[in-house]
């Protein structure tokens, strides 16, 4: 747990080889955002994360329309990656990149088959006005629920 206000730090460990961590992380992010984490007015289809800088994390809705949430700052394969994370404490989609915090999650391979994840969303304060709300996301349904499910996908491939 931090103690830092402006920020929400979390850490898991998956039984699977860094390299397998962090591409389940990013190739099946839509497996992991749960379908009611939705800005869109109809259902999502899917969710995509571009896997490089400049990339984003966009939202597809069964109508064809588009949400763009998220921009991927830094892809460093196997160990590194860093979001924006564009969406106020309103949850309104925030266009002004100052008014945005980052996620950075990191892996780090413990040994040849466990992987430690960190999960750090900082400078939730860049949002703002009600930036407080934002700390529930190291709660429930927030980033937790991201990575539990993230963990179940990553045990189901090492039992298989």
């Amino acid at each position: 747990m931090t103690t830092d206000p402006t920020r929400v730090a979390l850490e898991i460990t998956v039984d699977v080889p860094v390299e397998h961590a962090f591409a389940t992380f990013t190739e099946r992010f839509d497996d992991i955002k749960p379908r009611e984490h939705n800005l869109l007015a109809v259902p999502i289809e899917r969710t995509v994360l571009e896997p490089r800088v400049g990339g984003t994390i966009h939202d597809i809705g069964t109508d064809g329309s588009t949400c763009t949430w998220s921009r991927v700052l830094a892809f460093e394969p196997p160990h590194r990656l860093v979001l924006s994370w564009d969406i106020g404490p309103t949850w309104q989609l925030e266009t002004d990149a100052a008014r945005c915090s980052e996620v950075e999650v990191t892996f780090t391979a413990l040994d040849g088959e466990r992987t430690r994840v960190d999960l750090e969303h900082r400078h939730l304060d860049r949002h703002g006005d009600g930036w407080e709300g934002l700390t529930s996301l190291g709660e429930g349904t927030g980033w937790p629920l991201y990575l539990a499910r993230y963990q179940g996908i990553t045990t189901a491939d090492a039992v298989t």
